[in-house]
């Protein structure tokens, strides 16, 4: 008795756990960041916030390797004040803009600033509607969701009248940035200075800027390159601990770092060492925005929170003074990625431009060796079959077939055990008042039969790792997103939109998350229920109750999964049914599961029927 006591407070608190941290931690914490948001975006004004410099430093903290603020002509135009609350389009039409028109990417670079801040994705929508509208990915300060690139040159001696946040950059009449059209704007500071920038775009989305400068100014000057990527207010976040979304970079061979939003709300700033290779930037669950310092040149990177004149979050660099003699010119050439965290697209710059480790911009997770090549899996079976549930169900298979010797052994002990349970429920009965005789006597029957006991526990602990596997797949790759299968699951990264409860659409009504049981869960739970119906019903009253009602629970827990790993789950326990129970037919053990279901029809004899 103390045992199934034991046993029904694992799970109960197993589930408590789950379910209570679903909904009174994750939920919350989610509608928590959405209004934090919101606040922060009413409030939000349209001020230009600081450049790569001093970041926010506690008194008497040490800011002598602060980089220093960039410096704006004196004469150039500010930034027209924008409105509070005004649109997107409202932000776009304050500043000259020249076009970015490419097989994958729309928007505009902004002339003010010669900076990146209007990208939309073409080949992506925000539903699974193909009308749509397509993923913004970087917008203008004065919008919502402010959110931009820039790089520029910070002088190290005062008096230089250098390009900043605010100076109005010259671009070629009815020019457009395409991936075969480069675009070099030019700014000259009247003082002997003359900058170009040229941005080139490939057919994808990485972005290529080559600083220059020419010094006829009749001294030497020195200039410090940067580049920044910053946020404006607190984004929102999916909120879950499996993923990553905030700050990123891999600066030298310090490895991956992952800097989440609440991480700077107390630390401010975290300086990275100085390094010659590496990247950063800021990440969601599909989209990112990295810079790319130019490889082989030392700079210094750092993460910060800013909360004047406004909150914003900045991933920024600088690199070593550039020393330019008069007479002379000098050019750096760094990099943006901009865009969707596709496996392919990232796997191939990573390998082409020489950028280590920038695979880790997606998060593959603590189990990356599982992870990645079961994504890659599924997609070659996917380019084979061309859908990723199909491709999912075929893996399924493959990997049942690479564990078969496995599970085909534990399935074996399994019968054996089933053999022998007469002889163990004789030495249970013979020993029910001495529990360590009890124990000898099954050890020595187990070494007599040549029976390991937990051989039973394999196939599903080898199922466990390749379910978290599945999920984490299902969950960071942007290929997964908006997949569809077949008939009414248009998404298979979503979790099942019918629901058993409005009769699966036959009644108007949207009933709330934890009601949502959809026909993929309730078949996953049927098949579930079917493969512990085909092991005899323990003798225990309490657990087999625990037992008939563990498919309903994970019925529920599984409902708000994406539709996929409830597919894959499904699938792989109906491979597992006919796997045991061909198994057991070979082993001559009787099959429990028709004579389980049916007990389950018979009437219960009454205390009275027993009694007579």
């Amino acid at each position: 008795m103390p045992d199934n006591r034991n046993f029904i407070i694992a799970i109960a608190l197993s589930i408590a756990v789950l379910i209570g941290w679903q909904y009174f931690v994750a939920n919350p914490r989610i509608e928590a960041q959405r209004a934090q948001q919101e606040a922060l975006q009413a409030q939000q004004q349209t001020s230009e916030p600081a450049g790569p410099g001093t970041a926010p430093a506690a008194s008497g903290s040490d800011t002598s390797h602060a980089i220093p603020p960039v410096t704006a002509s004196p004469d150039a135009p500010t930034v027209a004040p924008g409105q509070p609350g005004q649109t997107r389009d409202a932000a776009l039409a304050l500043s000259p803009r020249l076009p970015i028109a490419t097989a994958r990417l729309s928007g505009s670079v902004n002339l003010r600033g010669a900076r990146l801040d209007d990208l939309h994705l073409r080949d992506f929508h925000e539903t699974v509607e193909p009308n749509s509208p397509t993923i913004v990915l970087l917008s203008p300060t004065g919008s919502p969701d402010g959110y931009f690139a820039e790089f520029g040159w910070i002088g190290t001696t005062n008096g230089l009248t250098l390009p900043g946040p605010d100076t109005v950059w010259s671009a070629p009449a009815g020019a457009q940035l395409t991936e075969t059209t480069p675009v070099t704007l030019t700014y000259d500071n009247g003082a002997g200075l003359v900058f170009s920038r040229t941005i080139a775009i490939d057919q994808n989305y990485m972005f290529t800027v080559t600083d220059s400068v020419a010094n006829s100014s009749g001294s030497p000057v020195s200039l410090v390159p940067y580049g920044r990527v910053t946020r404006l207010g607190m984004p929102t976040t999916h909120g879950y601990y499996i993923l990553h979304e905030g700050l990123i970079g891999v600066i030298g061979d310090e490895g991956l770092e992952e800097i989440t939003y609440s991480k700077l709300e107390d630390e401010k700033e975290i300086r990275e060492p100085a390094a010659n290779k590496g990247w950063l930037g800021i990440t969601d669950k599909y989209w990112a925005t990295a810079i790319i310092p130019e490889q082989g040149r030392n700079f210094e990177a750092r993460f910060a929170r800013f909360d004047q004149p406004t909150l914003f979050h900045q991933a920024d660099f600088r690199g070593d003074p550039i020393s330019i003699a008069t007479g002379a010119s000098a050019e750096t050439t760094n990099r943006l990625f901009a865009g969707a965290k596709q496996v392919a697209v990232i796997d191939g710059y990573q390998s082409a431009l020489g950028i280590d480790n920038f695979e880790l911009l997606i998060d593959w997770g603590w189990f990356y060796f599982i992870t990645k090549p079961l994504f890659l899996l599924i997609d070659w079976f996917y380019h084979l079959v061309g859908n990723f549930g199909i491709a999912i169900l075929a893996v399924t298979v493959l990997i049942k077939a690479v564990f078969f010797p496995l599970a085909n052994k534990s399935y074996k002990a399994m019968s054996k055990m089933k053999l022998v349970q007469p002889q163990m429920t004789e030495i249970r009965d013979r020993y029910k008042d001495d529990r360590v005789k009890q124990q000898q006597a099954l050890m020595e029957l187990y070494k007599t039969e040549k029976i390991n006991p937990v051989a039973g526990c394999w196939p599903m602990l080898i199922q466990i790792p390749v379910f978290f596997a599945l999920y984490k797949v299902l969950f960071v790759t942007i290929e997964m997103r908006h997949a569809p299968f077949f008939g009414w699951i248009k998404d298979l990264a979503a979790p099942d939109p019918t629901s058993l409860f409005n009769l699966f659409g036959l009644i108007p009504w949207d009933p709330p998350s934890f009601l949502m049981i959809g026909i993929w869960p309730l078949i996953m739970g049927v098949t579930m229920f079917f493969q512990m119906k085909l092991n005899p019903a323990p003798t225990d009253a309490t657990q087999q109750m625990i037992f008939n009602w563990m498919p309903v629970i994970f019925t529920f827990m599984l409902a708000t999964f994406p539709a996929g790993l409830v597919i894959y789950w499904a699938w792989n326990n109906t491979l597992s049914v006919i796997q045991q129970y061909v198994i057991m037919r070979r082993q001559g053990v009787k099959v429990e599961l028709w004579d389980n279901l049916a007990s389950m029809f018979r009437r219960k004899p009454s205390k009275a029927d027993a009694s007579s």
